[in-house]
């Protein structure tokens, strides 16, 4: 990851996970995760590890998706956890994710659930 900026808040995260995926691709967007978090998307095939992550990102980018920067609201933190989310650009339901501060102190996910349904 060196180089490329890290995320110092955990908001921070979403918007360069769009970014990166938007601009460099998979691998880039991939090094905001922990090397054994977890993806849940679809939500009902959870991945784990970065490695998967990637895969599943690639299959996106390939397919020509963009991804909108999403505003996040207040993040709710626990020590060296957070717990953030977005609602979607086209407004169809929640991104969730968990974050763990890193010893560098930047933050990666370690949980990520990009679609929960509006009830």
């Amino acid at each position: 990851m060196s180089g490329e900026a890290r995320a110092i808040e955990p908001e921070d995260v979403t918007r360069l996970v769009a970014e990166r995926l938007n601009a460099s691709g998979s691998y880039s967007a991939a090094t905001l995760y922990e090397p054994e978090a977890v993806l849940a998307y679809p939500a009902d095939r959870p991945v784990t590890g970065r490695e998967a992550i990637q895969a599943i990102y690639q299959q996106m980018v390939d397919a020509g998706v963009r991804f909108a920067i999403e505003s996040p609201p207040p993040t709710v933190r626990f020590e060296d956890l957070a717990l953030t989310s977005t609602r979607s650009a086209d407004n169809t339901g929640l991104r969730v994710q968990v974050l763990r501060r890193q010893p560098d102190g930047s933050w990666l996910r370690i949980i990520d659930r990009p679609e929960v349904p509006q009830p």
